[in-house]
């Protein structure tokens, strides 16, 4: 078995300069510093040319840096992407490739002759059969797509597939359970990854794993030092995911996947909604959003026919296509009130710019926009966020928290708990006491895992 990990780091382009600092001290400096150590390791990794140019404009030129020269090196590849994010499903054609155009060109900005990726990330995994057309079309080799795109029950990871259609192109499909299981801290050392794929390491198989690289460090402080244990097993080689296709050969046969992404939930296969989190046609706040959405890019396509200068409004727009608002108004089971009304304020500030305040179309924006806003005041105040966010974070919790791995020795507990407990005392010692605590609270659910295990011996 080889093993294949991809790794996605991304901030929306109006992210505050303190939250990008953390991250990146947090996460983009830990996991390259990693990276650095074990020059064995192989990663391929997503950065949105959004946050590259985040990280040029606040000083961090080390992470750009560090990333080409792991690049260069042969230990890193890049993939292309969208540049600030945008949910490529509910996109025009023409937006699609724009945001796929932008991205390569600032990427290749700041990285130079290292940035050439042969596979793409689609923003939140999200597959379509047409997308992937375009991709194709495009000049990348492959892409990704969650194992809840392939056409069965799961995928044959002794073979890579093409997708019916489209000749050679490639389609790798991430291995869901033990992904989960890595970014929860349930296989967080070698010997409990090792244990938990048991015999499939003798097979002639590749073990794809994809995540946010955000979880490492920051959202989950101390999980990047259990990743790069994992790194360190040998009996697990790494490989980047372009190398599955040259180095190693694996049996090519063809699939037609179905729409998916990598948050999709089993209410959501069962209701056949494939991107409820980003658009769902009985939530109010999403046919508004796409609505304005459709009515910001409609407006400067206009301007564009016509000649009419419309450069401020087009930069604008395609920042103001990034998920995140669509995804923060579902509340399933993440909500946010400040981050679907800046995502409004910036489609509507796209028509005024182009537009003015008294056309008909900008009248409709505005009314769109103050639609978007109440209702999410009226959901808050009524409960209606709170029961949708509590439908859906059981079925969450219980997709990505499985605690069917099998026994882990009580020392590998015991090793995670020792390091995890001098961070959290360095982390106390700098005054870091929210910190500090997740560091505290990990532990102890780590001690409570210890105990079942000691019970099984």
């Amino acid at each position: 078995m080889i093993w294949a990990n991809f790794l996605h780091i991304y901030q929306p382009s109006n992210q505050k300069p303190k939250i990008l600092e953390k991250v990146v001290h947090e996460s983009y400096r830990k996991i390259i510093q990693e990276l650095q150590r074990t020059p064995d390791a192989k990663l391929t990794l997503n950065i949105n040319a959004g946050l590259t140019e985040l990280l040029a404009k606040h000083g961090f030129n080390d992470v750009i840096e560090n990333l080409r020269s792991l690049a260069k090196a042969g230990q890193l590849e890049f993939t292309g992407s969208a540049k600030y994010h945008a949910f490529l499903p509910k996109l025009p054609k023409e937006e699609i490739i724009r945001q796929i155009h932008l991205n390569q060109q600032t990427n290749q900005k700041y990285f130079g002759d290292a940035y050439q990726p042969m596979g793409f990330f689609p923003p939140e995994m999200a597959f379509t059969k047409d997308i992937a057309k375009i991709i194709r079309d495009l000049g990348y080799k492959w892409m990704l797509a969650d194992e809840a795109s392939y056409p069965g029950e799961n995928p044959d990871y002794s073979k890579i597939y093409t997708i019916e259609g489209l000749g050679d192109f490639t389609v790798f499909f991430r291995e869901r359970e033990t992904s989960f299981k890595i970014l929860s801290a349930q296989l967080g050392s070698g010997p409990m990854l090792l244990a938990n794929l048991g015999p499939r390491l003798q097979k002639n198989e590749y073990l794809l794993t994809a995540m946010d690289g955000e979880t490492f460090g920051h959202h989950r402080p101390g999980l990047e030092k259990l990743l790069f244990d994992i790194y360190q097993s040998k009996e697990l080689p790494t490989a980047t995911i372009s190398e599955l296709l040259g180095k190693h050969s694996f049996e090519k046969t063809a699939c037609d996947p179905i729409p998916a992404s990598w948050a999709l939930m089993h209410k959501d296969i069962a209701r056949n909604l494939p991107f409820s989190r980003w658009y769902n046609p009985k939530n109010a706040i999403h046919r508004m959003q796409w609505q304005l959405t459709a009515l910001a890019i409609g407006e400067a396509k206009k301007a564009k026919e016509k000649g009419k200068p419309y450069q401020k409004a087009r930069a604008l727009l395609d920042k103001a296509l990034h998920s995140d608002q669509y995804w923060w108004a579902s509340a399933k089971p993440w909500w946010s009130l400040e981050i679907l009304e800046k995502g409004a304020k910036e489609l509507l500030e796209v028509v005024l710019i182009l537009e003015g305040k008294n056309i008909q179309s900008a009248k409709k924006a505005q009314e769109l926009y103050k639609n978007i806003v109440f209702t999410a005041l009226d959901w808050q105040r009524n409960g209606i966020v709170e029961d949708l966010v509590k439908e859906h974070y059981d079925e969450e919790v219980s997709m990505r928290l499985d605690t069917s791995a099998p026994y882990v020795p009580p020392e590998e507990f015991d090793k995670i708990i020792e390091h995890l407990r001098k961070q959290m005392l360095e982390c106390a010692q700098s005054e870091e006491y929210e910190k500090a605590a997740q560091f505290r609270d990990r532990i102890t659910e780590l001690k409570g895992k210890r105990k079942e295990a000691t019970s099984k011996v």
